[in-house]
């Protein structure tokens, strides 16, 4: 089996995991649970997101997080408009996030515009934060299904890459948001993308609403993808997105490409207790895989 000899772990808990979140997480906790991350070897990370606290009210601390926590590794905050950029450009930070999904249905329902309407709003931001300087990101969701219109044509997620391709984003996240992809899917869907758009950095995102995610990222790793967007005790979900829950595991995903003697530079029980940080203060248990065995009788 030809797969990359190292991975590229983007830990996305603290933003992406913990956005659905029914308990408001203290600040406090936040920047603990951030810090242990990084500690255990988490160089990608998506902070947090200049949102509004109306529509995601535990991001109402991000700018606490930002000043808090940025450092010399790549720490991105997720900033949906210009009134997010904007606030993004007031701090330290140097790596922003965008997203829009494939699906015209699931941005109107997220951002009440279509997915070109987005585009075209996100142009001449994206080529305002190349010229400063940024890294940017661009999360493609509803990349395989959307909860409203189904089954997503690959050439249409292809295209929406293409155009972001164009506009000169370093990064492609490419989201199985409600968790339906499988093995096959993904690896013609990445296999396709790593073809077409060679020069951008390629990182896949799933989510395990149906046990799926590791199966998933294994299928990717065939196709030469080697970043993976996780989130550490699987947390997550998107508010916008019925039905879809967790994001894949970091403990679990790099349990498992350790074990195939893949590097991932992540330290298990930096992991693990990095986890214990944030679980008291979630209102779910973390049943994830290696982190039920690892805390066991505790």
């Amino acid at each position: 089996m030809d797969l990359p000899k190292k991975v590229t772990m983007i830990e996305v808990g603290p933003r992406d995991g913990l956005q659905n979140e029914k308990n408001f997480v203290p600040t406090d906790i936040k920047i603990q649970f951030i810090r242990a991350l990084k500690e255990a070897g988490l160089k990608e990370m998506e902070l947090t997101s200049f949102v509004s606290p109306k529509w995601v009210p535990q991001m109402k601390d991000a700018g606490e997080i930002v000043e808090a926590c940025l450092d010399s590794e790549r720490d991105m905050v997720l900033a949906p408009n210009r009134k997010g950029v904007d606030r993004v450009l007031e701090t330290q930070g140097k790596a922003v996030a965008v997203f829009v999904g494939v699906s015209n249905s699931f941005n109107k329902k997220n951002i009440n515009k279509t997915t070109t309407e987005s585009l075209e709003e996100l142009k001449p931001i994206v080529a305002e934060l190349k010229e400063k300087g940024y890294f940017v990101r661009a999360c493609i969701s509803t990349s395989f299904y959307c909860p409203y219109e189904g089954k997503i044509p690959p050439q249409e997620t292809l295209q929406l890459c293409r155009e972001f391709a164009d506009m000169g984003v370093d990064e492609l996240s490419v989201a199985d948001t409600i968790g339906m992809a499988n093995p096959k899917e993904s690896y013609e869907l990445f296999s396709l993308l790593k073809k077409t758009l060679p020069d951008v950095l390629m990182t896949a995102h799933f989510h395990d609403t149906r046990k799926m995610a590791l199966a998933n990222i294994l299928a990717s790793l065939q196709a030469r993808v080697d970043r993976f967007d996780t989130s550490a005790g699987g947390l997550g979900g998107c508010p916008f997105a019925p039905g879809a829950s967790g994001n894949a595991a970091t403990e679990d995903v790099v349990f498992m490409l350790e074990q195939m003697g893949i590097d991932t530079g992540v330290d298990l029980d930096g992991l693990v207790a990095a986890v214990n940080i944030v679980a008291p203060h979630l209102s779910r248990s973390i049943d994830t895989g290696y982190y039920k065995l690892q805390t066991a009788g505790q």
